[in-house]
């Protein structure tokens, strides 16, 4: 996978496609920790049981079970701003209302609320990434799928850490209902993204009845060899990363840190960190091969977890936060450019939306898996033994590397499986 030599790679990342890839991803990660980390400090702040606090990462299961509806998004056509923009503005504008519904409950007082208003935005941001993740797939080309995904990681995990660093920070100063109202207008970028940018051309054609945008998907992706390992994989090349995140806003507060230096230290260090890992798992993936990618990134991914089991044994120590917290963000950023792109290479153009919705649904499955379950882990073996176990699961996803993505392949169409 190599890009022309004749253009220049700062060019290349400012063109519009590279633009949008990032703007679509910062919309897209924006609402994710609104769901879980930060509505966890709320929570904790309130009171709440650890291991319900754990539980709550289930209001994201639409993340996991978005395959169900991707169809219709392949299928149907709206009448205004094409097949994939017309779906992604009406999204993003019941996003943007639901994260304010959430921002009017009470984890304590309005219990039910706050559930129905975290799953009505989890379901909206599953749709999203629906109709993002189609987009980006069908306005790149091939060549452009490594620099591309990285470019939408920047994006996401920017609009992650702006969610809960500033987030955070904000609600040491005022009430999380105003953080929420706060961080529906963040929203905005996205929807004039969305509005400027072109609808991709319909190469591949679309589905022409129900049945085929249900069935041909599915029918396509199975009929491939090794199929199904391909989706063990996605369960679990990421899952030690996500089970550890999952549960590290208690584990900071409870370590003694500050919502103001927990949301500094995200900010600075990890924005930073961020900004290097994508542009480096960019470039990296061009010379690499998103095969080897997935090695390398896989393994930094494993030793950042590790890095949390020596904070926990430290204890409070901000300096020691910040290189955890950096180190983290750099690995998890490369490795998400990694894999992001590897889904993105084996979907079918003409079925992009259901393909990807099913290979990222696996993935939000690990993430819900790992997470509804990492606050009981963490409660009952305690923090350092906790994070040595998110460390240690990762090593299956990894050997699985060997079945289908020897370390000589470097694409979807050189390795096979085995």
């Amino acid at each position: 996978m190599n890009l022309p030599t004749r253009q220049p790679i700062l060019k290349i990342i400012a063109s519009r496609r590279m633009l949008v890839a990032f703007l679509m991803g910062f919309s897209g990660g924006l609402p994710l920790l609104l769901t879980w980390g930060v509505l966890q400090a709320w929570m904790t702040k309130k009171g709440v049981d650890l291991t319900w606090i754990g539980m709550i990462s289930l209001v994201q299961i639409p993340y996991t079970c978005k395959v169900l509806w991707a169809p219709f998004l392949d299928r149907f056509i709206l009448p205004f701003l094409g097949r994939r923009r017309g779906w992604l503005i009406i999204t993003q504008i019941a996003l943007m209302v639901a994260i304010m519904g959430l921002g009017y409950s009470d984890p304590v007082k309005n219990t039910g609320l706050m559930i129905v208003a975290a799953l009505l935005v989890a379901f909206f941001s599953a749709t999203q990434d629906i109709v993002i993740d189609a987009y980006r797939r069908e306005d790149l080309s091939d060549e452009e799928l490594g620099l591309g995904s990285s470019m939408y990681v920047y994006g996401y995990r920017l609009g992650m850490l702006l969610a809960s660093g500033g987030g955070l920070i904000m609600a040491d100063h005022m009430s999380f209902s105003q953080v929420y109202f706060i961080m529906s207008f963040c929203m905005l970028p996205g929807i004039l993204t969305t509005l400027l940018t072109p609808e991709p051309e319909l190469i591949a054609g679309a589905p022409q009845t129900m049945r085929e945008a249900v069935v041909g998907p599915l029918a396509d992706y199975f009929s491939r060899r090794g199929a199904i390992w391909i989706l063990v994989f996605i369960l679990l090349y990421k899952i030690g990363d996500t089970m550890a995140s999952g549960i590290t806003m208690p584990f900071y507060l409870k370590t003694g840190f500050s919502m103001t230096e927990i949301g500094t230290v995200v900010k600075f260090f990890g924005t930073a960190a961020t900004l290097i890992g994508a542009f480096l798992g960019g470039v990296l993936l061009l010379k690499l091969g998103i095969y080897r990618g997935l090695w390398i990134f896989g393994i930094l991914q494993a030793l950042s977890t590790a890095g949390f089991a020596i904070l926990a044994r430290i204890g409070y120590n901000i300096n020691m936060l910040s290189g955890v917290i950096a180190f983290e963000n750099l690995s998890s950023g490369m490795g998400t450019a990694a894999f992001v792109a590897f889904m993105a290479s084996i979907t079918n153009k003409k079925f992009t939306a259901t393909q990807y919705a099913l290979l990222t649904g696996i993935m939000g499955l690990s993430r819900l898996l790992a997470s509804s379950v990492s606050g009981f882990l963490a409660k009952n073996i305690g923090w350092e033994s906790f994070f040595i176990l998110c460390t240690l699961i990762a090593i299956p996803g990894m050997l699985l590397l060997l079945k289908f993505a020897p370390w000589n392949s470097r694409s979807a169409g050189e390795a096979q499986v085995i």
